[in-house]
């Protein structure tokens, strides 16, 4: 009985988060400007095209990612750790570099290292962000204690987020449903150029990829498309955006009003109309279309067992797609496990590089 009433108590804190945040509306909503016009279009247009081409196929074709080298300069150092800062413009294609904002087009990146340990005897993964996860501090802390075993932790800033937010956006409330396209494709192909940047030119050990939410999912699209093992970590994370917008709690988040009147809609859609055209835009970022890692042995997706954003069948659905990988349950909901269960991210980080 008290296991089932802390459950409930966590379910419930996800909605009253939500409702703070979301029904309130103390700030604007998601996608409080539209579907994104052209954009949209150009991005529908290209993702369907890699989707029909074959991903597997696709992901070989674009092998290696493009070089990048990033300018560093040190932040901090002590003892025993070295944080670092680098810049480098996105690798994304001219399309998609060219429907960025101005802001977005310069890619920032920490890195945290043990000091006195050679690259190739340190592990690193990359840290992606999740739904508000500005700036570097959250997951330089979540990283920080696995340093002690020589595992490094590389966080990117996200497009439309922190330095690289467009001056019009509040927080992490995306403009237009195009904005959240576009912020995937750039982060996805900035960690995969990172990854190869660490293995072939810093020469890392063992690597990995992670992120909470939002940034798990990218996470996994990115150890997906990667061509050498990883471990791939999705913590909290759907199988897909459209699960997240459509049926967890940040649907009550959405500008679900502009997008009925917005033109691209030809104007005055039903509700329901505009949730199928979002769902059939953010099927596109269904990861179960993705190829399967390299090592699915090293995949480990972390889910809470009552996550009023994430629902437990999208989170199985994953797994299903990824026969090996592994999936561990923590008790909490959303917002509890991301506060409370950063030990049990850390271990499935340790447990992943372990197994390659």
């Amino acid at each position: 009985m008290v296991a089932s009433n802390l459950n409930i108590a966590h379910y419930w804190l996800d909605h009253l988060y939500g409702a703070f945040m979301h029904r309130m509306r103390l700030s604007p909503p998601f996608f409080s400007k539209g579907w994104g016009g052209s954009k949209l279009e150009l991005l529908e247009r290209m993702t369907r095209q890699l989707i029909s081409q074959g991903l597997a196929q696709v992901s070989l074709q674009l092998w290696p990612p493009p070089a990048i080298r990033p300018i560093w300069y040190t932040v901090w150092e002590s003892r025993t750790a070295r944080l670092q800062e680098g810049i480098f413009a996105t690798p994304c294609d001219d399309l998609v570099r060219q429907a960025l904002p101005p802001e977005s087009m310069t890619a920032r990146v920490r890195l945290l290292t043990p000091k006195n340990i050679p690259f190739h005897d340190t592990a690193c993964v990359v840290h992606l962000a999740g739904t508000g996860d500005h700036g570097f501090e959250r997951r330089l802390r979540l990283g920080a204690p696995l340093l002690k075993e020589n595992i490094a932790t590389m966080v990117l800033e996200s497009p439309f987020y922190g330095n690289r937010r467009p001056p019009l956006q509040r927080g992490s409330r995306l403009l237009c449903v195009s904005d959240l396209l576009l912020l995937g494709r750039a982060t996805i192909e900035e960690a995969r150029a990172l990854l190869y940047w660490m293995e072939r030119d810093a020469g890392f050990g063992r690597l990995g990829v992670c992120g909470l939410s939002m940034g798990g999912v990218h996470a996994a699209m990115v150890g997906s498309l990667h061509q050498t093992p990883l471990a791939v970590l999705p913590l909290l994370a759907p199988h897909s955006a459209a699960v997240a917008f459509c049926e967890g709690i940040l649907q009550y988040g959405t500008a679900w009003d502009v997008l009925m009147q917005d033109e691209a809609c030809s104007s005055g859609m039903t509700l329901e109309e505009v949730r199928s055209r979002m769902r059939t835009i953010l099927s596109l970022t269904d990861v179960t279309k993705f190829p399967i890692p390299k090592r699915p042995d090293a995949a480990i997706l972390v889910a809470a067992t009552d996550d009023g954003y994430i629902p437990r069948h999208s989170v199985l659905e994953l797994q299903r797609a990824w026969p090996g990988s592994e999936i561990r349950w923590v008790t909490g909901g959303h917002v509890s496990s991301f506060i409370l269960h950063n030990k049990n991210f850390q271990q499935a980080i340790r447990d992943g590089l372990a197994r390659l």
